[in-house]
């Protein structure tokens, strides 16, 4: 068991819903005097949870004493937190000019064909999001696309079937 993770009373290592929010009290009440403390706590909150959601929000706003919509404003501005639950794996295609160019928007259609789910959804399984993401810096590999931390240079639409696959 990890440090600091408190396992349900059934054995089975997962935490309740009550048990998340004790331990993400404990890290607020850690982290609530220190300046700027909103974006840590929001990201620690997020890997506690996996996705932020409104009661969630509400929970983080009233414990730092700031109001929601400033909470929503950080979390809705920031492309690293989600209010929707992710997939298991979460596919980035780069959107950026020079991905764009040499054919993103084909890889987009691909994936969207192969996973039966729209930019910014999950497959119902839960294996899979759909996202797409400014340039990730692999322009000469365009175009590219990545796979929670795997990048995938040079995608052909032909190969998308083979990437899904891997995961």
């Amino acid at each position: 068991m990890e440090s600091g993770r408190v396992a349900c009373e059934c054995g089975c290592g997962r935490e309740t819903e009550q048990q998340k929010y004790d331990r993400l009290s404990q890290i607020i009440d850690e982290y609530k005097d220190r300046e700027g403390n909103l974006i840590q706590v929001l990201h620690l909150a997020q890997g506690i949870f996996g996705y932020l959601p409104r009661e969630l929000m509400q929970f983080v706003a009233k414990k730092l004493k700031v109001p929601l919509t400033e909470v929503y404003g950080v979390v809705t501005f920031y492309s690293f937190f989600s209010t929707r639950p992710k997939g298991k794996n979460t596919i980035r295609v780069c959107m950026g000019t020079a991905c764009y160019v040499r054919g993103a928007k084909n890889i987009i259609e691909g994936f969207t064909r192969e996973l039966g789910v729209k930019v910014g959804q999950t497959t119902e399984d839960s294996r899979f999001t759909l996202e797409v993401t400014r340039c990730i810096g692999a322009c000469s590999l365009a175009p590219a696309i990545t796979v929670n931390d795997k990048v995938y240079a040079k995608v052909d639409p032909e190969k998308l079937r083979e990437i899904i696959d891997e995961y």
